[in-house]
């Protein structure tokens, strides 16, 4: 009697384990749809940023929706009319004026003890680089094309922006009854530090690109409004990105002179140290503070299970795991002991 129900206990563990073996290669077949899903509810957060004004005044939910999206596109194509032909040949001329910048420094440095460094360090950033885009290949090649990634990524932030709340409750269903208040509570604490930090994030991104963009014009370094551009964007990666955003403007203005090349690298310095230090505490006040080493690791991870666009969501995406597990985990220990 004893030997069977052994032998019964042992199946069903067994029967337990394979089925989690087969969710996991499943989930990770299904990689390119999860960042997918993932990227749809930062961009729903956003446009849930965008439309609290407007619900806090009792203004319906699909008005608010269409009225941000209107006042968006409309932004986005003035800007587009206003600056963009500016921007886009600022951009091309980059693709030219970094190669050159490049091979200069490659010269300037030939026959110095220098060279060896410098060449084994272009060899590992561009082998990255060439890994980085075959991820990324990857994953829209999985997820079936850009385009189709691209208008998949608009509706779901749309219908996510739209009935958040039915996306909440279908959540809820999966957990245990007893645990549902518990996890609704932590959902929503979850969803509003992701917006807080989103929104402290996209105003240090302007900041950021419109001081790096200021900086450069005054310095003499080329395509100033190029450069802004991408120390803009590349700031919502934190950490990495900055780093990554200096590269193009020291190389510019390595060709200007070297005495250029050490200002930039002060500005991108002094820039980062009022960042980080003045500005990040004061639009980050009501979001969650994740530990520089907490989010530095989360980075690396991310980027080796996801790739590149594991890197670009990789904060967010530590946001909400960080408030999860805070929530759910350790203030029930707490509230145990």
């Amino acid at each position: 009697m004893r030997s069977t129900y052994r032998h019964q206990v042992f199946t069903e563990c067994a029967l337990i384990v394979l089925t989690l073996m087969v969710v996991a290669l499943v989930l990770w077949q299904l990689v390119g749809l999860l960042v997918l899903i993932f990227g749809a509810v930062v961009g729903a957060c956003v446009l849930q940023t965008c439309m609290t004004p407007l619900l806090r005044r009792g203004v319906p939910r699909w008005l608010a929706l269409l009225t941000v999206l209107i006042v968006l596109t409309l932004t986005l194509a003035l800007v587009s009319w206003a600056f963009g032909a500016q921007v886009s040949a600022e951009l091309e001329s980059l693709t030219t004026l970094i190669p050159d910048a490049w091979q200069q420094l490659q010269e300037r440095l030939e026959g110095t003890q220098l060279a060896p460094l410098f060449n084994n360090a272009a060899e590992r950033a561009a082998s990255l680089l060439g890994n980085g885009i075959s991820q990324v290949g990857m994953v829209v090649v999985s997820m079936g094309g850009s385009i189709v990634s691209f208008f998949a990524l608009i509706v779901g932030m749309v219908y996510f922006a739209a009935q958040p709340g039915l996306y909440r409750r279908g959540l809820l269903l999966l957990a245990p009854i007893k645990n549902r208040p518990r996890l609704a509570e932590a959902l929503d604490e979850s969803g509003k530090a992701l917006r807080f930090w989103l929104g402290g994030q996209l105003v240090a991104m302007v900041v950021t690109g419109l001081l790096v963009g200021v900086s450069m014009w005054l310095l003499g370094v080329p395509a100033p409004l190029g450069l802004g551009l991408i120390a803009g964007l590349l700031d919502f990666v934190p950490l990495v990105g900055p780093l990554i955003a200096a590269i193009p403007a020291l190389l510019l203005a390595f060709t200007v002179s070297p005495q250029t090349t050490l200002l930039v690298l002060i500005v991108y310095t002094i820039i980062q140290q009022i960042e980080g230090n003045i500005l990040q505490p004061l639009v980050q006040q009501r979001a969650v503070h994740l530990p520089p080493a907490l989010l530095l690791f989360s980075l690396f991870a991310a980027s080796t299970l996801f790739g590149v666009a594991g890197l670009i969501l990789a904060a967010p995406l530590t946001v909400v795991v960080f408030v999860l597990v805070n929530r759910l985990y350790v203030t029930r220990e707490e509230e145990t002991q």
